[in-house]
């Protein structure tokens, strides 16, 4: 039997649900589905300079979980940049 998931602290300030490449047709366009953990990892990591410590301790999970968590957005949003995807963020 797997783990239950721990609750990961997330900021709720959330202007936005989706960003997409500006031509193509909406339905046509493929999407990444980005959890909103993801997005707080980027943001910590990228926009706000932490150390993978200081951003585990903020989101109030260990620093291997923040690193993965970290990775999978990394790779997710990689791939939408590079092959022009939607990135859609879930809740």
């Amino acid at each position: 039997m797997a783990r239950p998931c721990k609750i990961r602290k997330v900021d709720k300030t959330l202007s936005f649900t989706c960003f997409k490449p500006v031509w193509g047709d909406d339905n046509l366009l493929q999407k990444v589905e980005i959890e909103p953990c993801e997005l707080q990892a980027i943001k910590l990591s990228c926009s706000d300079n932490l150390s993978q410590v200081e951003a585990a301790k903020q989101m109030e999970i260990s620093a291997s979980t923040f690193n993965r968590v970290l990775k999978w957005a990394q790779k997710k949003i990689a791939d939408a940049l590079i092959n022009w995807k939607a990135i859609k963020v879930v809740e």
